[in-house]
C-alpha cells in the first residue's frame, strides 16, 4: 500500500480504481485513438487537396510580366521579358561545379528564378533559370503584350502594327484595339470552321463510310446487282456533291481567316509577323485591374473545362478527358451492378452454404487484391482479341481487315473496369443481405409471397443502400485506375467524343481520353515539363472532383433509399 493510502478510510481509493478499470474495459482509449487517427487522415487529405488546388488553380491567373537586363559576370548583357514561374535558393558550389564563374564575395547561396520567356520559335526554349542578383533594371511595363498561340506557346513582346492582307491598317496606340476587334472576328471564323469540319464534313464522311460498308456487305452476300450498284452510285454522288459544297465553304472560310495578321517585337527588338488564325487570345496582364483579371481567370478556367487540348496536351482544355472518364465510369456502373448483385444474391440466398461456397467467397475476396494491370492484360487478351475479334467476324466482315470491335475501345475499357470492381459490389451486397433480419423474410413468406416475390419486393429494396455502398466503392476505385486502361481503350489524344449525332450515336468501339491517363501523360510524357507542371495539379484536382461528384451522387441516392426503407427495417 502506498504511503498516501495508509490510514485512509476503507473504499476511499477503490472507487477511482474501479472507474479507471471500467473506462479501460469500455474501450474509451481506443475510441479516442481511432477518432484522432481519422481526424489526422482527414486533415492530411484536405491539406493535400488544398496544395493541389492552390498550385493548379493559380495557373489560370494572369501573372505579371517582368522585364529586365540580365548581366551574368563575364558575359554580354541581354534583355529578358517573361513571367516568374518559380523562385528558389541554390548553393553557390552547385554553380561553381557547373562551370559558372562567380564574382568574389559571393555568399554560400544564391537566389534564382524560373522565367517563362515564351517565344519558343525565337529562343528554342520558353523556360530559363536566371540568377536574381544578375537581373538588373527590373520593371513591369504596362504595354507588354501576351499572345496565347495555338502553337509554339506564348509570345511576350510589344505590338507594332496590325495588317490586312499585308497592308498596314493600324499602328501605335490604335494597334491594340484593332487587334482585339480583328481577333474576335478571327475566333468567330475559327468556331465556324470547327463546326464545319467536325460536324458537317464529319457527318458526310461518316455517311460515305457507311455507304461503302453497305456496298461491301452486299458484295459479300452476293446481292450487289446492277440495281443495287445504281442505287449506291446515286447516293454516293449526292453525298459527294454535298461534300464538294462544304469543301468550297471550308476553303473560303480559311482564306478569310488568313486575312489578318499582327507584327510584334520581342524585348531585344526582333520582329515577327503572326497570322491571327494562330492566336487564341491577346491581353496585357500588367495593365489589368482586379475586375479584368477575374474575368480573364474565369474565361481561362472555363476553357480548361470545355475546350480540347492542344500543344501536346500542355495547353487548352481537358473536356474530352472529362467526358471519357464520366462516360466510362457510368457504363462500368451499369455493367457491374447487375452482375455483382446477382452473384451476391445467389451466394447468400440460393447457394448451399458449404465448402464450395466458402471457396467462391475466398476467391472473390482475393480478386479484390489482384493488381489492376493484370485485369488490363486479361481485358486485352479476352475482350479485345477474342471477343472483339469474334464480333468482327460475325457482324462486321465488311470492315475487315480493319477491326471494329477487335481493337481497344470504350466498351472494353468499361468491361475491364467492371471485372476489376465486381468483387467490391459482391462483398458489399452480401453484407447488406446478411443484415436483413430473417423474421422479415419469414413474415413475407407467411403472408403468401413466394421466395422470388420476397426477394424482389422485400429483401432487395432493404439491401439497396448496401448495393449502392458497393457501387460507391467500385466507382472510387475504377474511376482512378490508369494501368489497365492504357491497354484496353484509353489514348493520349482523342478529341472526337464517342457520343455524337451519327447513328448509332453512342460509339462503343471508339477510343477515349481519361483524366487519369491524361495526368500521367502530361506529368511524365510531356516534352515541355515546366509548362506542363501546373496542368498536372489542375488535372489532379479535376480528377478528384469528378470522382467525388460521382460518389456524392451515389451517396445521396443511398441516403434517400435508407430513409425510405428505415420504417420497414424497424
Amino acid at each position: 500500500m502506498r504511503r498516501s493510502e495508509r490510514g485512509a478510510p476503507p473504499g476511499q481509493y477503490a472507487a477511482p480504481r474501479r472507474a479507471r478499470q471500467s473506462w479501460l474495459r469500455a474501450g474509451v482509449p481506443g475510441v479516442w485513438l481511432s477518432a484522432g487517427a481519422v481526424a489526422i487522415a482527414v486533415l492530411m487529405t484536405l491539406g493535400l487537396i488544398g496544395i493541389i488546388a492552390v498550385r493548379g488553380l493559380a495557373h489560370f491567373w494572369p501573372a505579371e510580366v517582368v522585364q529586365g537586363r540580365y548581366a551574368p559576370p563575364g558575359l554580354e548583357a541581354r534583355l529578358v521579358l517573361g513571367e516568374v514561374a518559380q523562385r528558389e535558393r541554390i548553393p553557390a558550389e552547385r554553380l561553381r561545379g557547373a562551370g559558372v564563374a562567380l564574382p568574389a564575395g559571393t555568399g554560400d547561396s544564391l537566389s534564382r528564378e524560373l522565367f517563362k520567356l515564351g517565344n519558343r520559335d525565337l529562343y528554342g526554349s520558353d523556360f530559363v533559370w536566371l540568377i536574381s542578383d544578375w537581373l538588373q533594371d527590373r520593371r513591369v511595363p504596362r504595354d507588354v503584350l501576351v499572345l496565347e498561340r495555338r502553337e509554339w506557346g506564348n509570345f511576350y513582346g510589344y505590338v507594332v502594327e496590325v495588317r490586312e492582307e499585308g497592308r498596314q491598317v493600324a499602328r501605335g496606340a490604335a494597334a491594340l484595339p484593332e487587334l482585339q476587334r480583328r481577333l474576335q472576328r478571327t475566333q468567330a471564323l475559327s468556331e465556324r470552321l470547327e463546326q464545319l469540319e467536325k460536324h458537317d464534313i464529319g457527318g458526310v464522311n461518316y455517311a460515305l463510310e457507311r455507304l461503302r460498308l453497305e456496298g461491301r456487305s452486299l458484295q459479300l452476300e452476293g446481292r450487289l446487282d446492277a440495281a443495287a450498284q445504281a442505287d449506291l452510285a446515286a447516293r454516293r454522288a449526292e453525298l459527294e456533291g454535298r461534300y464538294g459544297e462544304l469543301e468550297d465553304q471550308l476553303a473560303s472560310l480559311r482564306q478569310e481567316q488568313r486575312r489578318d495578321s499582327v507584327v510584334v517585337r520581342d524585348a531585344e527588338g526582333r520582329t515577327l509577323e503572326l497570322n491571327l488564325a494562330r492566336v487564341v487570345r491577346a491581353y496585357q496582364p500588367n495593365a489589368m485591374g482586379l475586375v479584368a483579371k477575374l474575368g480573364f481567370y474565369g474565361s481561362k478556367l472555363w476553357e480548361f473545362l470545355s475546350a480540347d487540348p492542344r500543344e501536346a496536351n500542355t495547353e487548352g482544355g481537358v473536356f474530352p478527358a472529362i467526358f471519357g472518364t464520366v462516360m466510362m465510369t457510368l457504363l462500368m456502373a451499369v455493367i457491374v451492378t447487375p452482375f455483382g448483385v446477382i452473384a451476391a444474391i445467389y451466394l447468400r440466398e440460393y447457394a448451399r452454404q458449404g465448402l464450395l461456397t466458402r471457396v467462391i467467397r475466398i476467391a472473390v475476396n482475393n480478386l479484390a487484391g489482384v493488381p489492376a494491370i493484370v485485369y488490363g492484360v486479361f481485358g486485352l487478351g479476352f475482350f479485345v482479341y477474342v471477343l472483339g475479334g469474334s464480333l468482327d467476324q460475325l457482324f462486321f466482315q465488311a470492315s475487315l481487315p480493319t477491326p471494329t470491335f477487335g481493337t481497344p475501345g470504350l466498351l472494353w475499357a468499361s468491361l475491364t473496369l467492371a471485372i476489376l470492381a465486381v468483387p467490391v459490389v459482391i462483398v458489399a451486397t452480401e453484407e447488406g443481405l446478411a443484415r436483413i433480419p430473417r423474421s422479415i423474410r419469414e413474415g413475407s413468406l407467411a403472408l403468401g409471397a413466394t421466395q422470388a416475390e420476397t426477394l424482389w419486393k422485400v429483401v432487395l429494396p432493404l439491401a439497396s443502400p448496401a448495393m449502392l455502398t458497393g457501387l460507391i466503392l467500385a466507382v472510387a476505385r475504377a474511376a482512378g485506375e490508369v494501368a489497365p486502361l492504357m491497354l484496353v481503350g484509353v489514348v493520349k489524344l482523342a478529341p472526337a467524343l464517342p457520343l455524337d449525332g451519327n447513328y448509332p450515336y453512342l460509339h462503343l468501339e471508339q477510343k477515349i481520353m481519361h483524366l487519369g491517363f491524361h495526368l500521367y501523360d502530361v506529368g511524365f510524357q510531356s516534352p515541355n515539363v515546366e509548362a506542363a507542371r501546373p496542368l498536372v495539379y489542375a488535372t489532379a484536382l479535376l480528377l478528384v472532383l469528378v470522382i467525388a461528384g460521382l460518389n456524392l451522387s451515389a451517396v445521396f441516392l443511398r441516403n434517400r433509399l435508407r430513409e425510405k426503407y428505415r420504417l420497414l427495417e424497424d
